[in-house]
């Protein structure tokens, strides 16, 4: 496990804390139920905001704490574990673009805002069902954006889009030229398909590939992050269930071919905790942190997807039904797999990177 400082013991500490007492899973099932396109409780996201927590990577100059990628992740970790339905994850990513490609005007303008909850903002990248970056059709011309994305999360809420066009990446305002059409996924969160339609577009001063690149890589270890946390919790839920399960006069703890089950998933999931904090200290460090990042997803894509499947089974025909949650973890994580990249891609991306 990773060496955290002081602060990031407290960090981690207050969201654990006001995750479980807070957004306990029962708050994603009101979330859900309510059918609001949105798909997160305002006053929850307000909430993190007044806690610091939509600004730990922004700079203090500019109403953050900068206190890094290791520390949010700690926080989006503790976040998925309750399946706390937020736009934080989206607005940090953009506010990381701004941070590294946006001009000092820009940055003045966006980054004190979303640090302090008072605007949100989601990345527009891929337009295709299946994460692409090299097939952007999406064009500027004159100030104005033309072109569609496709899955867009926590679109819905967003009053900002950092758009992924031709030449570079652009910042685009809700509003005048961009319509949102509901796609509704399995996880039963934000996403939508966006049509830009001569939207006004202001090109981030440095928001060529390279941004892009880094961005990405920032958003494949944040959501590894969050599949992390999930893991964790179907892990302990399924361990929890099998040593008070009873059959045959037994608890299902007792057979040793469930604890060779449960032993290859502990061991799993080490793997992926270390793959994952690995990235995210890659991050912070800025040395190699593309190949990192990599890892960190498509092992957080291998392990997440092998323990969502083994707590449904283990659970038995109860894991299938909406009364327990386990399910929801599932759901959740084939979404998440599917985000910036799937495990066949990251193999192929990094594979391309060592020249192969």
């Amino acid at each position: 496990m990773a060496v955290l400082n002081e602060e990031q013991e407290m960090l981690r500490d207050m969201a654990r804390e006001w995750a479980t007492n807070e957004s306990p899973v029962t708050e994603f099932r009101k979330v859900r139920a309510s059918g609001e396109p949105e798909a997160f409780d305002r006053a929850a996201y307000a909430t993190m905001a007044e806690m610091g927590w939509a600004g730990i990577i922004i700079p203090e100059e500019h109403g953050g704490s900068d206190f890094g990628f290791m520390s949010v992740g700690l926080v989006v970790e503790e976040l998925g574990k309750t399946l706390t339905a937020s736009p934080l994850i989206a607005t940090t990513l953009a506010a990381s673009a701004i941070i590294l490609g946006g001009s000092q005007d820009q940055k003045a303008k966006w980054l004190p805002k979303l640090a302090s909850g008072e605007a949100i903002a989601t990345l527009a990248i891929d337009e295709g069902p299946h994460h692409d970056p090299q097939a952007i059709e999406a064009s500027v011309s004159g100030g104005k954006l033309t072109g569609t994305k496709a899955f867009v999360a926590e679109a819905h809420g967003a009053d900002l889009f950092v758009v992924a066009a031709k030449d570079g990446l652009y910042l685009v305002e809700k509003g005048d030229g961009v319509t949102l059409t509901t796609r509704r996924l399995t996880d039963q969160r934000s996403h939508a398909d966006i049509a830009f339609d001569g939207a006004a577009a202001d090109k981030l001063a440095n928001g060529g590939d390279d941004v892009l690149d880094k961005v990405l890589d920032r958003a494949r270890v944040l959501i590894a992050a969050e599949m992390l946390g999930m893991a964790q919790i179907v892990f302990d839920t399924t361990l929890a269930y099998l040593k008070q399960r009873v059959q045959f006069n037994q608890v299902l703890s007792s057979f040793q071919a469930l604890q060779h089950r449960m032993a290859d998933l502990f061991a799993d999931l080490a793997q992926m905790r270390s793959a994952v904090e690995a990235g995210l200290q890659a991050i912070d460090s800025g040395a190699g942190a593309e190949r990192a990042a990599i890892v960190a997803k498509a092992e957080a894509n291998r392990v997440l997807h092998t323990m969502s499947n083994e707590g449904i089974q283990l659970h038995g025909g109860i894991g299938m039904t909406d009364e327990y949650d386990i399910g929801l973890y599932l759901k959740r994580a084939r979404v998440l797999e599917a985000a910036w990249g799937t495990r066949s891609y990251l193999k192929n991306r990094f594979a391309t990177l060592g020249g192969y």
